[in-house]
């Protein structure tokens, strides 16, 4: 099993969080933002990535770190969890239709963390979280796990169909890239024999 733990604690926020990257999707999220939670919860249902991620954080002062934080922990368990990326299908690319939205995801598991973000929203906040932090968090476990990542809004209107699409757009990349391919026979996949640097 392909797993990873990472517990971190700052002046900011208290974490811990485990991955499994062979899992069936099993999940237990609680960071103190109900829609994050939501989020997370869709990411790794999809992904069939095991998450299990508790946050405490200082809400008290605003949610850029909390949401920063779990961004950062979930993406350095991913890949303390793909180690060495042997055999790993590397790519990924999802189509997401939610309702009337559509996302394109697609990344590389790369070592070359780059965030292209082409989406928006037509208001401040999804439930009880600012809008804006959801390209911050795509852009911490980009940084994190060290992926390529390209994340396209295509066309939408609803806000939570948007932010959804992109999430299970993002697990359904994921699941392709983590992925195990039988053909590499366990070789890191790029002809430069390791992946970043």
């Amino acid at each position: 099993m392909r797993t990873g733990t990472i517990n971190r604690k700052t002046s900011e926020t208290e974490i811990a969080v485990e991955v499994n990257l062979d899992g069936t999707g099993a999940y237990e999220v609680s960071t103190g933002i109900g829609f994050l939670d939501h989020m997370v919860e869709q990411f790794s249902r999809h992904s069939l990535i095991d998450v299990k991620l508790k946050v405490s954080g200082d809400l008290h002062v605003d949610q850029h770190h909390t949401t920063e934080d779990s961004a950062i922990a979930l993406g350095q368990a991913i890949s303390q969890a793909l180690g060495d990326k042997a055999g790993i299908g590397r790519y990924g690319t999802a189509y997401s239709p939610m309702d009337e939205a559509l996302a394109r995801v697609s990344l590389d598991i790369s070592g070359r963390p780059w965030l292209v973000w082409k989406a928006g929203f037509s208001q401040p906040r999804l439930g009880e979280m600012d809008a804006e932090l959801f390209e911050h968090w795509f852009q911490s476990i980009a940084q994190a796990i060290g992926i390529t990542l390209h994340i396209e809004l295509l066309y939408g209107q609803n806000n939570h169909h948007i932010i959804e699409g992109i999430y299970k757009g993002f697990a359904r990349a994921m699941r392709q890239a983590v992925e195990l391919d039988l053909r590499k026979g366990g070789a890191v996949p790029s002809t430069k024999g390791q992946l970043g640097g």
